[in-house]
């Protein structure tokens, strides 16, 4: 099966798309390429010559793909003539959580929107004047997903979604926490929900004041509290600590005792722990995306990370994730970049306070610790952002900072920006190589910064920050709204551009699989959230995981094939062993 598909936003007007398309259409009698009103279509049963020239089309506006013939039985949903196509369908199960672990743009907002009945599939007649849910659902195999989807067209069944984007709630919703979470209160279940979540101090906040990490807690929240069949939860970790994580982790599965729950999650630790069965979704951002079976959860994310879905015989990466053995690099790194002793704090009721320390070229310090002790305000002080009332720290570094929230809002293109911010050295070399193309900002450079998703406006404002020249560099949460693979691939080229460069870097993260491959070296932060905060370190990487996770009270073993970090069964026998060793963090698999 072979499909064309347009990406729009890359063939406006006088754009090098545009007048390729422009020049072809209507050339063949077939008018396999066609132009209506400054619009394009690519007919997919277009001759030879023509899908060539359509495959050939600059800024790769148009995407060519051959399908395997099966998977046309499979389509699930189709938007347009070259528009993006859905095959196959995530199935809700009684008393699971299934999770779904892919890249963005692949479907999963619109298997969301079939499951919950705001999409009737039309099994890729997009230009059917009626659709009906008998025909997709005849359409399926008898079973579990054809049984649930006829509870939907019978409007059987309520749904609850928890959103992605957290940090645009308090422009939809203005108000109090505790008024908004009462007002959605459909269980009874207020007062112990509030309490579960640790909200009981901000309910009398504005949500305007929240931090991306409350305002998660209150979404998450606000769905608990909703009477529903099926809980969808969209991305619950970010801008949560691994102590809030999992938390998380305990309440959803407690839910799914009584309701299905299907979780987006891109921290393959959590859901590793979290979910007990998983369905991989690959395919070419914007085109098109497929479903798998559901798998048990370790053989799911073990072959996500090889990138080879044995049963499909099919390749969803180019290589595969590898967690290396960590060795001790305290022989490659060099000279000291940045050295701080006695550091101190005040910001309102809250107090931080560091020893000593210092970070080298070539080293990648990893910041890791409860969310409000003090980690970003330590690293707006390196950044020359905030001003310390006590101590020192050496001056003489340059600096590249991105900060953990990104609003933007650009009239230009990615492009652009690129241009105004890193010069013309983004357009090749080692950086582009390493960084654009790592990171997929290649793919997106026509695109408006306006426009850009959460996960891609991180990926250019990393991107950026890489592109600098500096002595140390400062990633604040680069993790955030990245899918796992962009996660692996951004750790890799922070990496990357510290050995390469000779620089330091310090990055905040909260995705312990990230920070296991991009750190040489710990900072671990104690204390007590919005009141004070403790800074030691920076430790060996062992010494670090170890100090941090018996703070969190969880032991983490490595996976026997894949190398992953896994956690640990509470009080599994794996779990008694290596706490009798005060081995938190395992090196040996």
């Amino acid at each position: 099966m072979r499909i064309a598909v347009l990406i729009e936003d890359r063939c406006k007007p006088k754009s090098d798309a545009y007048d390729y398309l422009k020049k072809w259409a209507g050339s063949c009698g077939g008018e396999c390429i066609q132009m209506d009103d400054d619009k394009f279509r690519i007919l997919e049963s277009a001759c030879p010559p023509c899908f060539i020239r359509a495959k050939h089309c600059p800024d790769d506006a148009v995407i060519v793909i051959n399908l395997p013939a099966e998977l046309k039985t499979d389509m699930i949903h189709r938007y347009s003539l070259n528009g993006f196509r859905l095959f196959r369908l995530p199935t809700p199960s009684k008393e699971s959580v299934v999770g779904i672990l892919g890249p963005n743009g692949m479907g999963k907002s619109t298997a969301f929107n079939i499951l919950n009945g705001s999409i009737i599939p039309n099994l890729g007649d997009f230009e059917a004047d009626d659709v009906w849910w008998e025909d997709a659902i005849e359409s399926l195999p008898r079973g579990e997903l054809r049984d649930f989807l006829k509870e939907v067209s019978d409007s059987e069944v309520t749904v609850a979604l928890k959103p992605q984007y957290v940090d645009q709630i308090p422009k939809a919703v203005q108000g109090k926490v505790g008024q908004l979470l009462s007002s959605v209160d459909e269980r009874n279940m207020y007062e112990e929900t509030v309490e579960k979540l640790g909200l009981s101090h901000l309910l009398e906040r504005d949500l305007d004041q929240l931090s991306g990490g409350e305002l998660q807690r209150v979404a998450i929240c606000a769905t608990l509290l909703k009477d529903a069949d099926v809980y969808f939860f969209d991305e619950p970790s970010s801008y949560l600590d691994i102590y809030e994580r999992m938390r998380i982790v305990r309440i959803l599965q407690e839910l799914a005792e009584t309701s299905r729950v299907i979780v987006i999650e891109h921290d393959l630790a959590v859901l590793d722990v979290l979910a007990d069965l998983v369905h991989i979704v690959y395919g070419k951002k914007g085109a098109f995306g497929i479903f798998t079976p559901a798998r048990t959860t370790r053989m799911a994310i073990n072959a996500y990370l090889d990138g080879f879905l044995v049963e499909q015989n099919v390749r969803i990466r180019d290589k595969p994730i590898k967690f290396k053995k960590h060795t001790d690099r305290s022989n490659e790194i060099g000279n000291t970049v940045v050295e701080w002793g006695e550091l101190e704090k005040k910001l309102g009721t809250f107090n931080l306070k560091t020893g000593n320390g210092k970070v080298h070229q070539s080293e990648v310090v990893g910041v890791v610790g409860p969310n409000g002790t003090g980690k970003t305000t330590m690293i707006k002080i390196l950044a020359g952002e905030y001003e310390y009332d006590e101590g020192w720290v050496t001056a003489n570094a340059t600096v590249s900072y991105k900060p953990q929230h990104i609003d933007i809002d650009m009239d230009f293109t990615v492009q652009t920006w690129l241009d105004v911010e890193v010069g013309p050295r983004w357009r090749g070399g080692e950086y582009n190589v390493n960084v654009i193309r790592a990171l997929g900002v290649d793919e997106l450079l026509t695109k408006e910064v306006k426009n850009l998703s959460g996960g891609e406006s991180q990926a250019v404002a990393i991107a950026i920050c890489l592109g600098k020249e500096a002595d140390l560099y400062l990633l604040d949460e680069p993790s955030a709204h990245l899918d796992a693979n962009a996660r692996m691939e951004t750790a890799k080229a922070i990496r990357r551009t510290m050995e390469s460069n000779e620089k330091a870097a310090f990055v905040i993260d909260h995705d312990v699989y990230f920070i296991d491959i991009v750190s040489d070296s710990l900072l671990v932060f104690e204390g007590e959230g919005g009141k004070h905060g403790i800074a030691e370190g920076p430790f060996h990487l062992r010494e670090g995981m170890n100090r941090f996770l018996s703070q969190v009270d969880v032991t983490f073993r490595r996976d026997h094939d894949s190398k992953r970090p896994r956690i640990n069964k509470a009080s599994s026998r794996k779990d008694r062993e290596q706490r009798a060793k005060g081995d938190f963090y395992s090196f040996d698999s």
